[in-house]
Parts: C-alpha cells; sequence; structure tokens
C-alpha cells in the first residue's frame, strides 16, 4: 500500500521542489563560500579590485605554520585559542548548570532573574563588548573608582596581556551563560517530580539526587552544551576586536584570520590585505573546529549510550 502524501507522476517531485529555494540559499550564503575560501587558501588573492590572483599552492599554509616569527605567532594564537576554549566552556557550562538548578527551584522572583541571566545573549556583540570596554574603563569606569576606594588600581584591558585576556574570558561567559543556563533549564523541566519524591522516600540526599537523577537524565542538555559550548568558544573572536584589538599576547586564531584578512596588524594600523593567507588560516582553524568537534561528539555519544 502506497501511503507516499504527494502522490505519483508530476507530484512526486514537489517535495524537491519545496527544497529547492532553502538549498539554493544554502549554497549561495554558506557551502558557495566555504568552497571559495578554500580555493582562495592556494592563491596570493589581496582583496583589493583589480589585484591579480596568483596560484601559490601550499605556500600560504608553510607560511603560516612553519616559517619564521609569524608562524611562531600563529601557533601561539592556536593555543591560547584551546585555553579560551578550555576556560570558556568549563566555566561557563557549570554556571549555567548551577544556574539553571537554582532558578527551578520554585523561589521568590525567579521569572526575573531568568530574564536577567539571559538577556545579555540578546544583545549584540559590539553592544556587548563597549558595555564592558567602558565599564572597565581605567580611568573614571565603575570598576576603577570602587578600586580607587581602597587604593588599589588596574590597566584592565589595557594592562597586561595575561589580564587582557582574562576579561575576555569573563565577559565571553557573561555573554553566553544564558543560552547555557536556558538549554539546562529546558532539560530540567523534562524530568519527572515524582523520580525526586520516590528517592526521597528511600533516602537519597541532595548529592544523590543530582548524581542519580539529575545528571543522567540532563544527558541531551548537557551534550547539547558541552558541543554549543567548545565549538563556539573555537570559533570566539568579535569580542577581542572590541575589547583588546589587536593586543599582541591576546589574538586568537579567529581574530588572527580576520586581521590578516581585512588588514588590520597592531590597533589602527592597516597593512597589506592578505586574503588568500587568511583563508588558509580559517582552513586551519576549520581542521581545529572539525577535529576538537568530532572528538566531543565521539565523547558525547558514549555518554548517551551508558545513561539513555
Amino acid at each position: 500500500m502506497n501511503n507516499y502524501l504527494f502522490g505519483q507522476g508530476l507530484s512526486k517531485r514537489l517535495p524537491l521542489l519545496l527544497l529547492l529555494p532553502g538549498l539554493l540559499l544554502y549554497l549561495l550564503i554558506a557551502l558557495g563560500p566555504s568552497l571559495a575560501t578554500s580555493v582562495y587558501s592556494f592563491t596570493d588573492a589581496t582583496g583589493i579590485r583589480g589585484a591579480p590572483v596568483n596560484w601559490i599552492g601550499l605556500d600560504n599554509y608553510r607560511e603560516f605554520l612553519f616559517r619564521g616569527a609569524a608562524s611562531r605567532e600563529n601557533i601561539d594564537a592556536l593555543q591560547r585559542t584551546l585555553t579560551f576554549s578550555l576556560f570558556v566552556t568549563t566555566i561557563q557550562f557549570s554556571l549555567g548548570l548551577l544556574v539553571a538548578m537554582i532558578l527551578n527551584q520554585r523561589i521568590k522572583g525567579r521569572d526575573f532573574f531568568r530574564v536577567l541571566y539571559f538577556m545579555p545573549v540578546i544583545l549584540g556583540v559590539a553592544i556587548q563588548g563597549l558595555m564592558w570596554k567602558l565599564f572597565l574603563l581605567p580611568r573614571g569606569g565603575p570598576v576603577a573608582e570602587v578600586l580607587a576606594l581602597f587604593g588599589a588600581k588596574s590597566e584592565f584591558l589595557g594592562g597586561q596581556p595575561s589580564v587582557a585576556f582574562g576579561w575576555v574570558i569573563a565577559v565571553q561567559i557573561w555573554a553566553n551563560m544564558g543560552i547555557t543556563m536556558v538549554i539546562f533549564l529546558a532539560g530540567l523541566q523534562t524530568i519527572p517530580s515524582e523520580l525526586y519524591e520516590a528517592a526521597r522516600i528511600d533516602g537519597a540526599g541532595g548529592w544523590k539526587l543530582f548524581r542519580h537523577i539529575t545528571w543522567p537524565l540532563l544527558t541531551p542538555s548537557i551534550n547539547t552544551n558541552f558541543l554549543l559550548n567548545i565549538i563556539g568558544s573555537l570559533q570566539a573572536w568579535q569580542l577581542f576586536l572590541v575589547l583588546t584589538g589587536y593586543k599582541n599576547g591576546t589574538q586568537v586564531l579567529g581574530y588572527l584570520v580576520f586581521a590578516q584578512g581585512f588588514g588590520q596588524t597592531s590597533g589602527s594600523t592597516s597593512s597589506a590585505f592578505r586574503q588568500g593567507f587568511a583563508a588558509a588560516g580559517s582552513i586551519v582553524l576549520f581542521f581545529l573546529v572539525l577535529i576538537i568537534g568530532f572528538s566531543a561528539q565521539y565523547i558525547v555519544n558514549r555518554r548517551e549510550q551508558r545513561y539513555m
């Protein structure tokens, strides 16, 4: 018996026709530019209209990864990207889970705090960065004024690279923790309250309730947040642009790609555009995200099979 919804003949092809606009849009704004980037990575393209484009093979990759002082800076940026991802993923994941569990309780002002914690997510990166840049102004900023009351001061984003890097991590977590919280809240609300009541009757305390009920049954939310946090933090760079600019010792790989592709290499100072070289850097970043993403996917799949 044929239960096919769209019938036979020409009607059978209707789903393909309906999918065609979306497929064309995907090719235009996603797959097409990605393929073009991979091709440009083998050229000396500058992006300047009228400039010749020559095929140079793997020279961009060799320069990016292996040649001279610039390659060492790129490797350092890659290491900072991994460090940034580690701290952001770990802290954002943990805070999101903690806040979600607190705001899943029947407490006064619960809805207000849910909105408060989620509000940064709806702001653009430029707004997020400018807010914190003003907040952390070393002269006249609110934090500087509070520190001055205790006779202390800090350069914040303009100080040591490690300090500025740490502040960007903090802002990144503040900006995105809300979506992690919401995903955990959605997962917590799918757990039947009867399970907790039955476990409490059997004498289970708070830690056992979390370990044996909450943690296993949150598996879909845990897996989703784990992957989103890792991939999002590996690709993040816009806050570095707004908060620190091209500050030595703070660049991550994504910002390095932007700076090389669009000519920004030292604050507001511009250099020659090297979009072919930047394309090679973006492919390196792509494979970094791909490898770590697949590894994370393998881990969460194993965990899902164990719990679910």
